[in-house]
């Protein structure tokens, strides 16, 4: 049986603030890490040595090459060397490769071996400043039951690195967007953002400075809520962004504490993800969500705020 079966459905987890991480490793050494990636962005996993793996010339160096997959040719990224690990040939030719699904953008991941899926609620999820020293490679990080550290890693972060063109252009605009008429509120109010992933979280900031429009960026949902619900009048606020994935509060949760509360259930929420399946768009609509952007479309997000800023009026 494979260790991405019986997985639970995503939407039933996030109407209990819980999430499921499938956890791997990338190196055989006894003192090797624990990683893990919100098993929703998987598909698979399928032993190395099974897949012929085509060169791309001039490609970057953690681009290993491409394997083809039921029909697909899928760009390999070697992970461990992205974290400064080396791999023996011996340890490559029994490595997996982890496919993976990032805004409907089909990746390999170089893995060592799959480890066990586990769920846990996002108040387990911690994402100390430590861990952030180092170009943002880190995000967070959990427990697992024996004690052992199980670090959750910006992929967000490597696809940037390796394949920019995968990710959204953030000066690209809306062919309406110089058209777009921009509420008072919003000109002159400050949009607020619950983001974990700096990379995100920059592409954030150059849309909103190229659109001439303010926000505030908080590194999750809790400490957006906990913002929100300590302001006198919560109203002047034009309208939330956030990821569904983030450590202490997810962003279903943020929804379903901002729509309950009669003080803030008027502000818009546009919710701004890389998961992108059907399953997290409908959960979004039904908890009351104003809007579903995927990351890489994020410079489309300024007329879905105007848009949903106009149904509240």
């Amino acid at each position: 049986m494979s260790v991405l079966d019986n997985v639970d459905a995503a939407t039933n987890l996030a109407k209990n603030n819980e999430l499921q991480l499938l956890v791997f490793r990338v190196s055989e050494c006894a003192e090797s890490a624990f990683y893990a990636i919100n098993v929703f962005k998987t598909r698979e996993v399928v032993e190395s040595k099974n897949h012929f793996l085509t060169q791309i010339p001039s490609a970057h160096p953690l681009l290993e090459g491409t394997i083809t997959l039921r029909g697909l040719q899928i760009p390999i990224l070697n992970l461990p060397q992205w974290l400064e690990i080396s791999l023996t040939k011996e340890d490559i030719a029994k490595s997996n490769i982890l496919i993976c699904d990032f805004n409907g953008i089909i990746i390999g991941l170089r893995i060592m071996d799959a480890y066990r899926v586990i769920k846990k609620n996002w108040n387990e999820m911690h994402a100390p400043d430590s861990y952030r020293q180092k170009d943002g490679v880190v995000m967070n990080h959990t427990r697992l039951e024996n004690g052992s550290l199980c670090l959750i890693l910006d992929y967000e972060k490597l696809l940037s690195d390796v394949i920019p063109q995968a990710m959204v252009d953030v000066l690209e605009s809306p062919a309406n967007l110089q058209d777009l008429v921009i509420p008072t509120k919003l000109a002159q109010g400050i949009v607020l953002i619950a983001e974990d992933s700096k990379t995100a979280q920059t592409h954030l900031r150059q849309i909103f400075d190229h659109a001439k429009l303010s926000m505030k960026i908080f590194d999750n949902g809790k400490l957006l809520v906990d913002h929100i619900f300590a302001m006198d009048d919560p109203s002047i606020i034009p309208a939330v962004i956030t990821d569904i994935e983030m450590p202490e509060m997810s962003g279903f949760t943020v929804i379903q504490e901002l729509k309950k509360n009669p003080m803030t259930k008027n502000i818009p929420i546009i919710v701004n993800s890389s998961m992108t399946g059907h399953n997290n768009k409908r959960e979004a609509e039904v908890l009351g969500a104003d809007g579903f952007i995927d990351k890489t479309k994020s410079h489309n997000v300024i007329p879905l705020i105007v848009d949903a800023m106009s149904k509240h009026v």
